[in-house]
């Protein structure tokens, strides 16, 4: 029974090592806002650079359209660390690729990271 608590009680102070490791992480999160000549033509060619922001390190991607004019796009992307969100703002083939799909003048581009209170 001894072993048994033991082994538990060492499961336990795993998880919380765990935990204490997965708090400290620097999450962000990149948000794009900007307007774009037709929301189907701009979001086929998202969809299109998806696998080059995933091997950029983008974990998630979410797109919002303002209820007021459905030409107005905000995105959002997050990533493991400010720098790598940085990093893919920055890409070249980003720029390139807002370019082709419509995208009027220069984006907003925004990086935050979760406040824990």
């Amino acid at each position: 029974m001894k072993l048994k608590n033991l082994m538990i009680a060492g499961l336990m102070v795993v998880a919380v090592i765990g935990a204490a490791g997965a708090a400290q992480a620097e999450d962000a999160r990149l948000f794009v806002r900007h307007e774009v000549a037709d929301y189907g033509v701009w979001r086929k060619a998202f969809d299109a650079f998806a696998p080059t922001a995933r091997k950029a390190g983008a974990i998630n991607g979410f797109v919002y359209r303002s209820a007021d004019n459905a030409n107005d796009v905000t995105v959002t992307h997050d990533f493991h660390s400010v720098a790598k969100a940085k990093a893919f703002a920055a890409l070249p083939e980003l720029k390139a690729a807002m370019e082709k799909a419509g995208v009027k003048g220069a984006p907003q581009i925004w990086i935050a990271t979760k406040s824990m209170k």
